[in-house]
């Protein structure tokens, strides 16, 4: 297996076009492409006012915030993020992230590569 390095601003970020979506790009930094087998490792960013859609699926997502400031909405309840802090989110939970501040949200979401959600991990 080839390694990957790279620098994000690499990655083009595409358009999350999940019904749902508001303001949403995502960035696959390592995915199926790449030779990763078992994860996917995506970078969203989120404008102000955006967010994820509201969803749940039969396997769990592991979240690292990088920049500015929202919320994860898990099971109906809102747990303010900023950067540093991270959410792990059971299969099977609603979840949703919204950017509540004034910059650009960005946070790391790893999933399984071979559950993706409504997200393409290619």
């Amino acid at each position: 297996m080839d390694k990957k390095t790279g620098h994000c601003d690499q990655i083009s970020a595409q358009i999350v076009e999940t019904p749902g979506a508001s303001r949403a790009k995502m960035r696959v930094l390592i995915g199926p492409d790449d030779g990763a087998p078992g994860f996917a490792m995506r970078l969203f960013e989120l404008e102000p006012g955006g967010c994820t859609p509201s969803h749940e699926h039969d396997w769990e997502h592991e979240m690292f915030f990088l920049q500015g400031g929202g919320t994860v909405v898990v099971d109906s309840e809102e747990i303010p993020m900023r950067p540093g802090c991270f959410a792990f989110v059971p299969p099977n939970v609603p979840h949703q992230v919204k950017n509540t501040g004034f910059i650009t949200l960005k946070f790391l979401c790893l999933i399984p590569v071979s559950r993706p959600c409504g997200c393409p991990v290619r």
